[in-house]
């Protein structure tokens, strides 16, 4: 009878998940519209979502909260010509809610702004942003933005194309191992950082020929760099995202194939409680004093940062798995969690990518070839720019282009 009542249980526990899936809301897509009075986003969704909207200061922010849901497709992004918006961001929260964080280019205050939020009929979140004072845009921002409005995928994208102030897409490529740390030895002796710093040199090479994007070497020889040494070089040069090569190991010579890797939860979660250790750290992270604030404060603002940094450190590697799916072997054909060092800055997107397995020895071979290392920096780079096409910085020379 025991066994009977825990069967019943168990099976009352999964029609329980079940149940909690299948009322998932999805957001299908995203719309803008603006004028004098009021600025809007329109979020289309299955069904009516519990939300909550609030505003984030230094630098401006507005956050928006829906629980139990998912993005069916990336959100668009506003118009670069938009009087308020600046640039959408994502992010699961909490393992099942979703979380907008939308960028502003002024300062909200209940003086010049003050924000709503509805559900209409037609299964829209409307969020409302009220002018006060109404803002006035010249005819040519005016235009760009009407036409944004009747194509909600338009980007007025020429705008940062011919701006003097865009700035390149900067991309940090980390050879793994160097110096007195050779990494892993093929069954033929050779060495993992050899290989990882050729294919690095590729990379590099390839990025520097691609408008509008720009490579940094974090070793640009044979010498070791610490690991936070190597975090800290990304974040001096301002990278957009952190790429790190190596290649893997395993005491079976016949494991084979490409793996990529981002942040695992834990690894997040123990590097946020080191950087809300040390105050000035986290106040240059989130862009503002933290010394006279609360702990809780800190933790939300560095929750906000991380959480669109594992979101885009996601979306970079599946594109690079996807790249490699066509020219090479995969080991893992999903992206992988891990609590690797190089992958812990909260504001950088990062990945690490494995190439191969040196101790395999065809793929040892492999690797010692300069075409096959031509092949795995090129799908890298092939992944790398496919994510920007689709989500680089309003501001940056890459969002300007046409691909």
């Amino acid at each position: 009878m025991r066994i009977y009542w825990k069967i019943l249980f168990f099976l009352g526990l999964q029609l329980l998940t079940v149940s909690s899936y299948a009322q998932q809301i999805s957001v299908n897509s995203l719309l803008y519209t603006t004028d004098s009075k009021q600025n809007r986003m329109m979020f289309n969704v299955t069904a009516s979502p519990e939300h909550r909207v609030f505003v984030m200061d230094n630098p401006t922010r507005l956050v928006i909260d829906i629980k139990n849901a998912q993005l069916k497709r990336a959100l668009s992004q506003p118009s670069s010509a938009h009087p308020l918006f600046a640039r959408v961001r994502s992010g699961i929260k909490n393992g099942t809610d979703l979380r907008v964080v939308v960028d502003l280019k002024a300062p909200i205050s209940s003086k010049n702004i003050s924000f709503k939020s509805k559900i209409s009929d037609k299964n829209q979140l409307i969020i409302d942003l009220l002018n006060k004072n109404p803002i006035v845009t010249t005819k040519t921002q005016a235009n760009k933005v009407s036409k944004s409005v009747k194509n909600p995928s338009f980007e007025t994208k020429t705008v940062a194309s011919k701006s003097k102030s865009a700035k390149s897409i900067v991309i940090a490529i980390d050879a793994g191992h160097g110096g007195n740390d050779p990494g892993a030895r093929g069954p033929h002796g050779t060495e993992e950082k050899i290989i990882t710093f050729s294919i690095a040199k590729k990379l590099e090479a390839l990025i520097n020929r691609q408008p509008g994007m720009k490579a940094v070497m974090v070793r640009n020889g044979d010498y070791y760099v610490g690991l936070r040494k190597r975090m800290q070089i990304a974040r001096e040069a301002k990278a957009d995202l952190f790429v790190s090569i190596h290649a893997d190991a395993f005491q079976s010579a016949d494991v084979k194939g490409a793996s990529v890797y981002t942040l695992s939860t834990r690894g997040a979660s123990s590097e946020a409680a080191r950087w809300l250790a040390d105050s000035e750290n986290a106040s240059d992270l989130v862009g503002v004093s933290l010394s006279d604030k609360e702990d809780v404060l800190a933790s939300v603002l560095l929750d906000l940062s991380q959480t669109a940094t594992q979101e885009a450190s996601v979306n970079v590697a599946n594109h690079v798995l996807k790249s490699f799916n066509k020219i090479a072997d995969l080991h893992k054909d999903s992206v992988q969690k891990a609590g690797f060092l190089v992958l812990k800055s909260p504001d950088i997107p990062s990945i690490l990518v494995e190439t191969a397995f040196i101790s395999n020895p065809s793929e040892e071979q492999n690797l010692l070839s300069a075409r096959y290392q031509k092949k795995m920096a090129t799908a890298i780079f092939k992944g790398v720019h496919n994510y920007f096409r689709q989500s680089a910085p309003v501001d940056s020379r890459v969002a300007a282009l046409d691909f």
